[in-house]
This record gives structure tokens, sequence and C-alpha cells, in this order.
């Protein structure tokens, strides 16, 4: 990522920027129960609502991204089982302790990530993966939400076909209702490390 797209993430987060989004990620809400207890990444995690509730239910997680100010914020909570990672994710992982058993990926594109991610589980360890999917031409819509600009979204059977190798629990490509009621088109997917 460019020093461009770092001040841009910064100014966003300093302008307030999903202050009001501290819900959890409703995939993520809804496959917590099945989880493997321990660690987590929660990657690209901006302001860490999803590292916050992780942590809410006993992970210890390193929460990465490329935003200092929204470290920062997730920082003033101060829960000591969330350590805050400044990195450029689009240059790979940073140096982090040992194998973890979950992993969070939510709403960052970067699918060539996925199987460095991959490596880092655990064996029974589970990825939660969603991104933004290219919507079909005939049904770009104003009302959804996410970048109009197929550069940001994953070609349907993208995600899926990086993620090959894990035993896919759940996998869903379509439309879903943010818990804000915003409209996004998404490709879903959750999978455990044989």
């Amino acid at each position: 990522m460019s020093d461009e797209d770092r001040q841009r993430w910064d100014a966003r987060y300093a302008e307030g920027a999903y202050a009001q989004r501290n819900h959890p990620s409703a995939l993520l809400a809804n496959w917590q129960a099945m989880l493997p207890s321990g660690c987590a990444l929660d990657i690209a995690s901006g302001a860490g609502r999803n590292a916050l509730f992780l942590a809410e239910r006993g992970f210890e997680v390193w929460a990465l991204d490329i935003s200092s100010v929204a470290l920062d914020r997730l920082r003033a909570v101060g829960n000591p089982l969330i350590h805050p990672v400044l990195c450029d994710l689009d240059a790979g992982l940073p140096p982090l302790p040992g194998k973890v058993e979950v992993i969070v990926k939510l709403r960052y594109l970067q699918l060539a990530l996925v199987p460095a991610l991959i490596e880092r589980l655990v064996s029974g360890g589970v990825l939660i993966c969603e991104v933004l999917l290219q919507e079909p031409a005939t049904d770009v819509s104003a009302t959804k939400a996410g970048p109009k600009d197929g550069r940001f979204r994953a070609a349907p059977g993208a995600l899926r076909a990086v993620a090959a190798h894990l035993d896919i629990l759940h996998s869903y490509e379509g439309d879903i209702v943010d818990p804000d009621g915003r409209s996004v088109h998404v490709a879903q997917l959750v999978g455990r490390r044989g």
C-alpha cells in the first residue's frame, strides 16, 4: 500500500469514520460459537470491532492494520488481550508469535494473502473471510455499500479458489444486509484447517 493510501485511511479514521460501527461482523458473530479457543489474528482490523468481540470471548488477538489512527483508537480501549500491530498487509504478514486458532479477514480484499493466513492456522484452526464481490453488470446498484470499482472486489469464485485446501464449512456469494441496514454484495467463506 502506498503512503498515500496510508494517509487516506488515517484521515478517514481521524474524521471519525466507522465510529458508529461497533458491532462485530455478522459472519463472525454467527460462527463464534464453533470457534476453537486460543489466539486470533484480525486482518485489516481498523479500529478493532472484531478484535474487541473476540477479546471479550477470551481470545488473545493480534489486530493488524495500516492506519495508526485506527490502531490508536483500539489501544485507547485498553483491553490487555488485544495487541495492535501497525503493518502494510500488501507487503505480507509481519513477524508474529506462533500459529493461531482463528483468523478473521473481513472486507479486506488481498486474496493473495490467504495462503499465508492458512499457514498461520493450527490444525483445526478456523479462517473466517468475507470480501466484497464484483456485481453483475446488470445489478450495479447505488444503494449497495462499498466501492463500485471492481479492482476492490473479488471475482466470483476467487475466494473459494484460494482457500481450496481448507475444509469448507460455509461458502456464500450474494447479497447480505449488514446490522446497520446496508445491503452489501459479498463472498463469504468459513474454513477449517485439517
